[in-house]
C-alpha cells in the first residue's frame, strides 16, 4: 500500500482540503437552512436519518437491525397517522407521549448499557467473565448505536407529533397567536379537563404549573419537553426552566441525555451525505 501510494503527498494533501473545505461550507448552509426554513430542514433529516441506515443495513445484511427497523417504523407510523388526524381523539395525545416515552427510556437504559460495555471491555474486565474482547466490544458499541439511532429518531417524530397535535387541539401555533383562549381548568397540551390543583397531590398523576402561570398534567408537559423537544410553555411561548421541572438530580441526566441526541442527528443525518459528496469531488478530479 505504501508503494502504491509513494509519492502521492501532493493528492493526499488536496484531498484533506477538500474534506475540510466540504465541511465547513456543508456546515454553513445546513445552519442556514435551519434558520431560515426549520419544517423543511427537520423534515428532510428526519426521512434521510430513517432511510440512510436502512440502506447500510440491506447491503451489510444486518438482519437483526432490520427487524427491529421495521417494527418500531410500524408502530411509529401508526402513532404518527393517529397524531396528524382531524379531528383529533381525545386519548391520542396520550398514546403518542407514552409510546415515544417509551422509545425514550429503552433507548436511554440501552445507551447505558452499552456504554458501560465498552468501558468495561477497556478496562479488561469482560476477561473475569472469560469474554473476548472483540465479542465484548462488539456488544458495547451495538447496543450504544441501536440506544442512540433510535433515541434521536424517536424524539424528530415525537417533535413532528407534538407540532401537529397542538395545532390541532388549538392552544398552540408554532408561528403566530393561538386559536383559541385556554382556562385554567384545561391542559393546552392534550385540550383536557384538569381536575387536580396544583397544590394537591393526585392519585394517578399531579398538576404542575410553569413559571408564566400556565397549569398542565404533569405528565403532559414533561413528555413535551422531554420527549417533544420543546423548552417553551404550548400556550404563551415562554422558555420553561428545565432545571426547576427535573429538580430531583436523578432525572436531570434525561435533559443532557435529550441535548446529546439532538447532537448526534448531524453525525446520523449529514455526515454520510457529505462523505459521499467529498468522495464524489474526488473521483471527478481523479483523485485517490
Amino acid at each position: 500500500m505504501h508503494a502504491k501510494h509513494r509519492g502521492h503527498e501532493a493528492m493526499h494533501a488536496e484531498m484533506v482540503l477538500i474534506l475540510i473545505a466540504t465541511l465547513v461550507v456543508a456546515q454553513l448552509l445546513l445552519v442556514q437552512w435551519k434558520q431560515r426554513h426549520p419544517r423543511s430542514y427537520n423534515m428532510v433529516t428526519l426521512f434521510q436519518m430513517w432511510v440512510v441506515p436502512l440502506y447500510f443495513t440491506i447491503k451489510l445484511y444486518w438482519w437483526r437491525f432490520l427487524v427491529i427497523w421495521v417494527l418500531f417504523s410500524a408502530v411509529t407510523a401508526f402513532v404518527t397517522f393517529r397524531a396528524t388526524r382531524k379531528p383529533l381523539v381525545q386519548t391520542t395525545p396520550r398514546l403518542v407521549y407514552k409510546w415515544f416515552l417509551l422509545i425514550y427510556k429503552i433507548s436511554y437504559a440501552t445507551g447505558i448499557v452499552g456504554y458501560m460495555a465498552v468501558m468495561f471491555t477497556l478496562f479488561g474486565l469482560n476477561l473475569l467473565f472469560r469474554i473476548k474482547p472483540e465479542d465484548a466490544m462488539d456488544f458495547g458499541i451495538s447496543l450504544l448505536f441501536y440506544g442512540l439511532y433510535y433515541g434521536v429518531l424517536e424524539r424528530d417524530f415525537a417533535e413532528m407529533c407534538a407540532d401537529y397535535m397542538a395545532s390541532t387541539i388549538g392552544f398552540y401555533s408554532a408561528s403566530g397567536m393561538p386559536t383559541k383562549h385556554l382556562s385554567d381548568s384545561v391542559c393546552a397540551v392534550c385540550g383536557q379537563q384538569i381536575f387536580v390543583d396544583v397544590n394537591e397531590e393526585g392519585i394517578i398523576e399531579n398538576t404542575y404549573r410553569l413559571s408564566c402561570n400556565h397549569v398542565f398534567h404533569e405528565f403532559c408537559i414533561r413528555g413535551w419537553c422531554i420527549v417533544g423537544k420543546k423548552q417553551t410553555c404550548p400556550y404563551c411561548k415562554e422558555k420553561v426552566d428545565l432545571k426547576r421541572m427535573f429538580s430531583n438530580p436523578w432525572e436531570r441526566p434525561h435533559v443532557m441525555y435529550g441535548q446529546l441526541l439532538d447532537w448526534l442527528r448531524y453525525l446520523v443525518a449529514w455526515q454520510p451525505v457529505i462523505i459521499g459528496l467529498v468522495q464524489g469531488i474526488n473521483y471527478i478530479l481523479g483523485l485517490e
